[in-house]
């Protein structure tokens, strides 16, 4: 079949090529005029089609030069021109999509002809994805708020503008922390944050309980327990082990985060703690799956829950408090591990998990310290041992002490944690 194909002359496998992606550009057209009022639009699929083969035959008379092909792209302006102007001025329409797609599909041979096949490809796709996705894009459009392209134009700055500007030199003599590590850091936990919020925002807007857990774990799995919490505190007694099974996804979400910031900033000690977090997610995840089928109420709405999402995940003052733990926790886990070494590592790791414990991992996982990865890995796991205990206490106090969602977040957080426990022996 190879042989057969390679025996074709190659300018008719590119007319063919021209002709069938052209045709395939004029189809679509020609849907999007039967659904609307095909007079106010110009050309179909023979009007596309016969263009791209207009383009192929002008550009292989005269491939050096291509001076007919530009002077047939003249001539096709200059109808297409005539065309803008009829439908500007008799049908008040002022839309120019399919006058440049006709463009596009004049271009068509050329890229046939002189570029790889991906690239003709991915021309014809993205023209092809572009037209049928008129509404999706006014559908997204109508939910941007005015400060989308400020967030934006934020996470371009923090990352392709900063970050690249800052020296890698050490700030402290002795410590390795610098302005681009301490940076990169809190690029990475704004990446994380900033794909939360999109995600709640433009793909999941009506998630429900479960899912509101889920993506809340990406951005903040102690702010989602809490809110969760305040929101359990008034809903009627069938939501509460709804409730309840979003905190563990929010738990198992939370394990998926650490394990890919470990995955980023250290490759050796993701390998060696890669089977411990995939069995702590798959626990958690199956307690989410439990509480959220074992006797479920079937009149219970998936209402939606609101979390940080609406909030700015980009705030420099976010960003800035971020950089300034980090920098904080850098300088106490060096100096601990230097005076109490391990010993010193373990009591600081359980601390740690009564606040945001990101920026302690992030520093132990860029290494540098006089410690090996075990017991990198044991402080890991043992601050989010203890994050998990504060969660506790924290789910209990905002949602008022409602005995069912109690009982159960404490059933659920304490068989994880005494199973992490037990995982530690292990390492």
């Amino acid at each position: 079949m190879q042989d057969y194909i390679d025996s074709l002359p190659p300018n008719l496998i590119d007319f063919f090529l021209v002709t069938v992606f052209s045709l395939l550009i004029g189809l679509s057209q020609r849907r999007i005029n039967l659904q609307t009022d095909s007079k106010k639009f110009f050309g179909s699929d023979r009007t596309f089609t016969l263009i791209g083969i207009l383009g192929f035959i002008l550009y292989i008379l005269d491939p050096e030069s291509m001076m007919l092909f530009a002077g047939g792209g003249l001539v096709l302006g200059i109808l297409l021109g005539m065309n803008y102007y009829f439908k500007l001025y008799h049908l008040r329409r002022y839309g120019i999509t399919s006058i440049v797609i006709a463009f596009l599909t004049y271009c068509i041979a050329p890229l046939v002809i002189t570029q790889p096949m991906w690239l003709t490809l991915s021309v014809v796709v993205t023209i092809l994805l572009i037209t049928e996705m008129k509404e999706t894009f006014i559908n997204f459009a109508k939910q941007l708020n005015n400060d989308e392209f400020i967030n934006l134009a934020k996470f371009i700055l923090i990352i392709g503008i900063v970050l690249p500007m800052l020296p890698d030199d050490p700030i402290i003599e002795g410590i390795s922390l610098t302005p681009y590590r301490i940076w990169l850091a809190t690029v990475v936990i704004s990446t994380i944050s900033y794909t939360s919020y999109l995600l709640h925002k433009f793909v999941f807007p009506k998630s429900g309980i479960i899912l509101s857990g889920i993506l809340g774990g990406i951005y903040s799995s102690t702010a989602t327990v809490i809110i969760l919490a305040k929101k359990c505190k008034v809903a009627p007694e069938g939501e509460v082990k709804q409730y309840a099974a979003a905190v563990m996804a929010a738990i198992s979400t939370m394990y998926v985060r650490v394990l890919v910031l470990l995955s980023i900033f250290n490759q050796e000690l993701f390998t060696k703690l890669l089977v411990y977090f995939v069995i702590m997610i798959a626990v958690c995840a199956v307690i989410a799956l439990f509480l959220h089928i074992y006797k479920r109420d079937k009149q219970v709405p998936h209402e939606d829950i609101e979390t940080k999402v609406d909030e700015n995940p980009l705030e420099f003052k976010v960003a800035l408090l971020f950089a300034v733990l980090f920098v904080v926790f850098t300088i106490i886990t060096k100096y601990t591990i230097e005076y109490f070494g391990t010993q010193g590592l373990n009591v600081l790791s359980i601390i740690v998990g009564v606040t945001d414990i990101t920026p302690f991992l992030l520093n132990l996982f860029e290494g540098g310290y006089a410690v090996s990865n075990t017991a990198i890995g044991m402080a890991t796991f043992q601050a989010i041992i203890s994050s998990n205990v504060s969660k506790v206490f924290f789910g209990i106090a905002f949602s008022g002490n409602r005995k069912t969602f109690s009982r159960l977040l404490l059933g659920a957080l304490g068989f994880i944690v005494v199973f992490n426990i037990v995982l530690l022996f292990f390492m």
